[in-house]
């Protein structure tokens, strides 16, 4: 595909920049609606609360950009309508499919409930056809904040998300006085099946950063000449740029928060001396934010809807699909920036905590933008020179790594270790410091569409991730996360299964163990045992790593218990496991939450079954 610029044009030229929108934007910009119109502020999402509710997916016209586009919409609002459940109520939702070409579903992300009620299509039911209503029925089992998003081809990213939140039967362990909720997402001009072929065709498309002569005279001051030069030099084999952080970025995407673009200025309103819950939810396709509030501590009292022993920080990355509770006391000025800068800081969102509408309080410039470097890659302190997994096309397994146990899994979701089952180090736990590499599934062997395999890695839940190190600030982590309450299960794993993710950046095709979703056996989990699942990142981009139907309870780096998700973060060169408890018949999905990778092929079925 031809760029629409030349090597040399800058983000500041052409339309492939960061587009802050219209402050108007919006279904009601595409009405023709503009401030000074009666509408100087977008409308306000609206929230249903009850039991039974009726949902209606639809398309509207929407215009963030000053290009009128149809949207996927709920009641045609855009994002969906908060939806607030009862902890302990059983919910009915009608959920019709108004679209006269397409079918439909929503996915109710993270919550707990019968498979047949899951909302995805050929594993949980058929779909919603085009003018037909399907009903969700449902006992809600949990509280906090979640969200809900179409599971069919990319509905989602036209549009198709809206924020959960359930309310609990006993009160929270924290006190506060307003809560706001603060849904970040991408939206594109483009149709979403057009972005996909393009993906397809020229992955690199936003990525047109590139080192420079300057980036490696910085990196020889600081690491010394021979040092930038190997590391310089072992890209150019890749055929690699370590300034590819995400596939997709503000130079195709506006971000939007609770549906307004940056110029729109979402505002939340507080009282000085109040206390602020603010339900953060990353509702994006593609993207990582890394969230701020200049002046204001961010203390973080849930993660994927589960209390944690309160950690404050000055920022928190969000992968796609997780959802944070934070708590804010602003006081002494009027306005304060929310500030959500992507991974790759090509743009953001922006929103504002202020004490009347109409105030716009500085927003921050973005930070430089992050480099990889081969630690990231999980290639750290090796010597790669004749290494053929670090190249595109078939990577070999370094001599020193013996696959011949795991030739028989080749065509398995898995390497079951069960016979290792009782180590107390726990999969994420091997000895990272004793130097051993990464061994790899057969199935990854010689295989045309993986492109590098890392082959040292560790947990790094202490890691604040690229583009965060030593940025002044203090970062939330996974480590500095504890779940608030001890194991729920309680027992030790009886058996293990390790899963590589994969893929190939050029050519982007994106699996698990090199198998893609229509080749590879579903993973088999017997109703009632407890597993451990340990995941390995072979890739240089991060995935958001979400099983349905059952909590991930991640471990810390000896293998305990620490912190309960639904969504794992899994940055490159990582190996993290987490514990499940296989206590939900019927056939569930387990992917990568980045909509494209897991269209792309990151994507397994997981069946729980009883014993035979």
């Amino acid at each position: 595909m031809n760029h629409p610029h030349s090597p040399g044009d800058t983000p500041a030229h052409g339309r492939r920049r960061f587009v802050q929108g219209l402050a108007g934007g919006g279904i009601a910009a595409a009405l023709g609606l503009r401030p000074g119109a009666g509408h100087a502020a977008p409308a306000a999402v609206p929230v249903l609360s009850g039991s039974t509710f009726d949902l209606a997916i639809g398309r509207s016209a929407v215009d963030f950009t000053g290009r009128a586009r149809l949207a996927t919409t709920v009641n045609g609002s855009l994002p969906a309508p908060i939806l607030r459940f009862r902890e302990g109520d059983t919910v009915t939702l009608r959920v019709a499919n108004r679209l006269r070409d397409a079918w439909s579903s929503i996915h109710w992300h993270g919550l707990l409930l019968p498979a047949n009620m899951d909302g995805v299509p050929g594993l949980s039911f058929d779909g919603i056809a085009p003018g037909d209503t399907w009903t969700y029925r449902f006992d809600v089992r949990q509280s906090g904040t979640y969200w809900y998003h179409g599971h069919s081809m990319f509905q989602e990213q036209a549009g198709l998300y809206g924020a959960l939140v359930i309310d609990p039967l006993e009160p929270p362990p924290w006190h506060h006085d307003r809560e706001h909720v603060v849904l970040l997402s991408d939206w594109t001009d483009m149709d979403p099946v057009a972005l996909f072929r393009r993906m397809k065709k020229d992955a690199g498309y936003d990525n047109y950063y590139r080192p420079t002569v300057g980036d490696f005279v910085r990196d020889a001051r600081a690491r010394g000449f021979a040092a930038a030069w190997h590391e310089r030099a072992m890209w150019d084999r890749m055929r690699m740029t370590p300034s590819d952080i995400s596939d997709i970025n503000g130079h195709t995407y506006t971000y939007l928060l609770n549906g307004t673009a940056p110029a729109g200025n979402w505002t939340g309103l507080f009282r000085p001396g109040e206390k602020v819950l603010l339900r953060f939810i990353n509702g994006s396709a593609m993207t990582y934010f890394d969230v701020r509030i200049p002046g204001l501590k961010l203390t973080v009292v849930a993660a994927d809807g589960q209390y944690i022993h309160p950690v404050t920080v000055d920022e928190f990355r969000i992968a796609a699909a997780e959802t944070f509770d934070v708590l804010v006391e602003p006081s002494g000025q009027d306005a304060y920036a929310i500030f959500a800068q992507d991974s790759g800081r090509t743009g953001y969102a922006r929103g504002t905590l202020a004490v009347r509408h109409g105030l716009a309080p500085p927003v921050p410039a973005l930070d430089p933008r992050p480099l990889l470097t081969m630690d990231d890659m999980g290639h750290g302190g090796m010597d790669h020179g004749g290494h053929a997994a670090m190249g595109h096309g078939a990577p070999a397994a370094p001599a020193a790594v013996d696959h011949s146990a795991h030739a028989g899994h080749a065509g398995h979701a898995g390497m079951d270790h069960s016979a290792h089952a009782g180590h107390a180090a726990g999969a994420a736990g091997m000895d990272h410091g004793s130097g051993a590499m990464q061994a790899h599934p057969a199935s990854e062997d010689g295989h045309p569409l993986i492109d590098m395999q890392a082959m040292s890695v560790s947990p790094k839940l202490d890691d604040p991730g690229v583009g965060l190190r030593g940025n002044g600030r203090t970062v939330l982590t996974y480590g500095a996360m504890r779940s608030l309450f001890a194991d729920p299960d309680g027992r030790d794993p009886g058996r293990e299964v390790e899963l590589h993710l994969t893929g190939h950046m050029e050519k982007f095709a994106w699996s698990f163990n090199g198998e893609k979703f229509m080749d590879a056996a579903p993973l088999r989990m017997v109703y009632g045992e407890r597993l451990r699942v340990v995941l390995v990142n072979d890739t240089m981009m991060s995935h958001p790593i979400h099983l349905h139907g059952m909590w991930s309870d991640v471990e810390d780096e000896r293998g305990g218990f620490h912190l309960r998700k639904h969504t794992v973060d899994m940055p490159p060169g990582t190996k993290r496991a987490f514990r499940v408890r296989a206590d939900a018949l019927g056939r569930w999905a387990f992917h990568c939450h980045l909509l494209y990778h897991m269209e792309a092929g990151m994507m397994r079925e997981v069946r729980v079954e009883e014993r035979a």
